[in-house]
């Protein structure tokens, strides 16, 4: 079935001509009301700069951070899809013990705000936990070629507490929606191939491994797509914990330069090239898996 093709219509216009409208009205509040000093010129230093020492160019405080925010956000998306692959077959399970387990772990995550998940898994995970098991000590002891891959992949040695702390919070986070998404998808393939299967003498592990999982892997990646692109929105909130993501670095450059539109709306740029480069690789993964699978 060929695509739909794209008309212009009145109200896009009218769209179009309101957001230019509000983008002119600010820019002018801005400078007449404001008195604003725009400096685009000094943002390109924390973007990208040259370091005399070692003679090259490195990233900026905004890079660094926009770095920290994909580093971040993938590690989490792998967690959080190990943890939702779990536990979302835990909620189909035929066992009443490991439904109501995935059923009270949705249901208790998904009703308690992030800050406060964030605060929770902080303050007992980094102070209690990693102390107990001494983290820090394994993380200095580390050898020379580990500590150099650590900022490659994550962050340095020292905010590495943090980093885990804000990982792990994220994980638990994302995982009870993945948790619903693989629920769904799974539950959502006919019964028919749950009775082949069945008929085929496959055990309940090897009809969900080789029947079911297969069908539903197309209709869940979809939502898990978007799943990806909510958790790099998500990321900003770890700033409250200090870890120096994206908003963390913004909002640290706005009060050292009072930069604050010149930051904000280049923060605002970044995310927005982040999440839509997601939606659209996300569009493309999901055109070719319906070619797939019909």
């Amino acid at each position: 079935m060929p695509p739909k093709k794209t008309r212009f219509t009145p109200l896009d216009a009218v769209l179009i001509l309101s957001i230019t409208a509000f983008g002119v009205i600010f820019l002018w509040r801005v400078n007449a009301t404001l008195d604003y000093q725009w400096r685009w010129d000094l943002l390109v230093h924390y973007l990208l700069r040259w370091e005399e020492t070692t003679g090259r160019w490195v990233p900026g405080l905004v890079t660094q951070g926009l770095l920290t925010t994909i580093r971040l956000s993938i590690w989490t998306m792998l967690l959080a899809t190990c943890i939702g692959v779990i536990m979302g077959m835990a909620r189909c399970s035929t066992s009443l013990f490991l439904r109501m387990a995935g059923w009270t772990y949705v249901e208790t995550v998904r009703n308690v705000p992030p800050l406060v998940l964030i605060f929770i898994f902080y303050f007992f995970l980094a102070d209690q936990i990693m102390t107990m098991i001494g983290l820090e000590a394994m993380l200095r002891n580390l050898p020379g070629w580990a500590k150099e891959l650590l900022p490659w992949v994550a962050v340095p040695v020292d905010r590495m507490p943090n980093f885990l702390a804000a990982l792990l919070t994220l994980a638990v986070y994302e995982g009870a929606y993945i948790t619903e998404h693989v629920r769904s998808g799974i539950q959502s393939i006919e019964r028919g191939q749950h009775e082949a299967a069945y008929a085929l003498g496959l055990s309940p592990w090897q009809q969900m491994r080789h029947v079911i999982l297969p069908q539903a892997v197309s209709r869940i990646v979809p939502p898990l797509a978007g799943q990806f692109i909510a958790t790099i929105k998500d990321t900003a909130i770890v700033s409250v914990i200090s870890v120096q993501e994206l908003t963390f670095q913004g909002m640290e450059l706005m009060a050292a330069t009072y930069m604050t539109f010149e930051i904000m709306i280049t923060i605002t740029l970044l995310y927005l090239l982040l999440t839509l480069s997601c939606s659209t690789l996300a569009g493309r993964v999901e055109h070719r898996m319906r070619r797939v699978y019909g």
